[in-house]
């Protein structure tokens, strides 16, 4: 870090207002979902905004390089919050203890990329000297925002270990839980994977595959240029059906996609299924630097482990094809579990103002985590893969 005589930390609302480039600095290029184009297609498509109860508090952290000259050094995403919705790290049970306590719990500050159960970066600073140090003024600067802004509580959410660790030190509350990501052990194809899996779970995908696509099913993997405005059209569609069965309403608005696929269409990769050269199932998926992150799901018609192909092993195909080291499907879903995708541990982080909310909360996590660690290990002897000796 270069001599700076003092920093300055400000709020912004609207991610207009911040240089796309120098949040980019401080985000890096490993998690697609950092990146200022992500978070402003979110904004400016009405998907994650004051109306949907996301109101931007970015904390941007600026240092001062000469008179009147100031340059972003850091930064975190944060949202004013009057919900818990999209979040995918459950506080509802906090929410409803503090209340009949008659507390207040919303707002809340939250820490996250909306509707993203990823883990990745949310105290942004470029790598090198300093970066330490930055870390922890944004952890403590999340903290007196809160504070300032009289608020239950802040909630970092899909934290990378690392930053639970300076988080932690800061006073934070960890929390863990688990997903299902994928290894890639230098595969140089889907069977050569196939072949580290017990003969069983072999003929089982191989049969999975096969009855996929047996109705004269097609599929089709796009991304960049290649993927147009009808492909978003049909995509959404699915997006829709899935969302309206599982959440209600789905969070996304059908112009995310387009602002999206606009800003980053390097970075997306879309699987879709045809059938009588008709769209009917679609698998969304973006990059990272060696990383593939699925994200959505949907299907017009039902057939039998269309989902398994697209969301799965369709995502390994492109995986090993493309050299990367690893594939996170989302949230939840122990049936991953079978099809090679291994249980891994996510952290999030908890500021609670209260003393004794907090002291509740933190005896809750230390039992949670207790059975986080015990799940994983048990779900760790159910693997597809073959047994060492």
């Amino acid at each position: 870090m270069s001599e700076q005589t003092s920093f300055t930390a400000r709020v912004v609302s609207d991610l207009k207002d911040v240089s796309a480039d120098a949040w980019d600095r401080c985000a890096g290029t490993d998690n697609p979902f950092t990146r200022h184009a992500f978070l402003l297609a979110l904004q400016e498509s009405g998907s994650a905004n004051a109306d949907t109860g996301w109101l931007g508090q970015h904390i941007l952290i600026e240092g001062e390089d000469g008179p009147g000259e100031a340059r972003l050094i850091a930064a975190a995403p944060m949202y004013l919050k009057s919900h818990s919705q999209g979040e995918y790290v459950f506080d509802h049970g906090w929410a409803n203890a503090w209340e009949q306590a008659g507390g207040r719990y919303y707002p809340k500050l939250q820490g996250s990329v909306p509707f993203t159960p990823v883990t990745g970066p949310r105290l942004l600073t470029p790598e090198g000297p300093g970066a330490a140090y930055l870390k922890e003024m944004l952890a403590n600067t999340v903290a007196a925002l809160a504070d300032k802004l009289d608020v239950s509580s802040a909630h970092l959410t899909f934290v990378e270990k690392a930053d639970a660790v300076v988080l932690a030190s800061a006073g934070y509350l960890i929390r863990n839980d688990q997903q299902f990501h994928w290894q890639n052990d230098g595969y140089a194809d889907f069977d050569e994977f196939l072949a580290a899996l017990s003969s069983r779970k072999r003929k089982t995908i191989r049969r999975e595959r096969r009855e996929a696509v047996q109705a004269g099913i097609e599929i089709e993997v796009l991304t960049g240029a290649d993927i147009t405005e009808a492909h978003w059209d049909d995509f959404f569609a699915f997006y829709v059906d899935t969302g309206m069965r599982k959440w209600g309403t789905p969070y996304l608005t059908r112009e995310f996609f387009s602002r999206v696929g606009a800003a980053m269409a390097e970075s997306i990769v879309l699987i879709m299924a045809q059938k009588d050269g008709c769209a009917i199932a679609g698998a969304l998926n973006f990059l990272g630097q060696d990383t593939l992150y699925g994200r959505y799901w949907g299907a017009s018609e039902h057939h039998p482990f269309l989902h398994f192909e697209l969301a799965y092993y369709q995502a390994i195909d492109f995986a090993i094809a493309h050299g990367l080291g690893r594939i996170e499907a989302g949230a939840q879903g122990e049936h991953k579990l079978a099809r090679g995708y291994l249980p891994s541990k996510t952290y999030s982080a908890h500021w609670i103002r209260d003393a004794g909310f907090r002291r509740a909360v933190e005896n809750f996590l230390r039992e949670e985590r207790r059975a986080i660690d015990h799940g994983i290990e048990f779900l760790g002897n159910f693997t597809p893969f073959k047994k060492e000796n």
